[in-house]
Formats: C-alpha cells, structure tokens, sequence
C-alpha cells in the first residue's frame, strides 16, 4: 500500500526546485568570486601636474566621445557618406 502524501509535500514541486536551482547557483557565483584589491596610492605620482589635469579633463573627453564623436562617426560610415568622408571598412 502506497503512503498518502500530506498538503506540505504535494505543494513542494516546480516552487521548491526553482529555490534549490537559485540557491545552488548563488553558492556558485559566491565561490567563483575572487577576491579584489584597491590600487596602491603613491602620493608622489598623484600630485603630479598632469595627472590633475587627466582627472579634469578625461571626462570632457568621454562626454564629447559619446555625444558628438560617435554619432558623427555612424553618420559618416553609412552610404553615401561613406564615399565622399573616405571612410573604408575594416
């Protein structure tokens, strides 16, 4: 004779796997994570004339790259632009 099975553990199907598969996993990425270590500072190197100035001016660089310089560049690589820019494939 076969043993009924209670509410709890008809209940526990497709619900109680997907905690199992979301709890396996995290222990992976947990276990797979290295540890991650801060540059060193150098105070000799910080202060440096230049170095200020990268810390000014690398991101008006990155902001005129990703609002003006790409999307001329897309402009340019499409036809018939390409033709009169000389813009050649790789």
């Amino acid at each position: 004779m076969k043993p009924v099975a209670t509410d709890r553990q008809r209940t526990r199907g497709p619900r109680h796997h997907r905690r199992l598969v979301a709890s396996a996993l995290t222990l992976v990425f947990l276990a797979g994570a290295a540890p991650v270590a801060a540059d060193s500072y150098d105070s000799s190197k910080a202060g440096h004339p230049l170095r200020v100035a990268a810390y000014v001016l690398h991101p008006v660089g990155v902001i005129l790259d990703t609002l003006i310089f790409r999307p001329a560049h897309w402009l340019v690589s499409r036809r018939p632009l390409d033709d009169l820019f000389g813009h050649r494939d790789r």
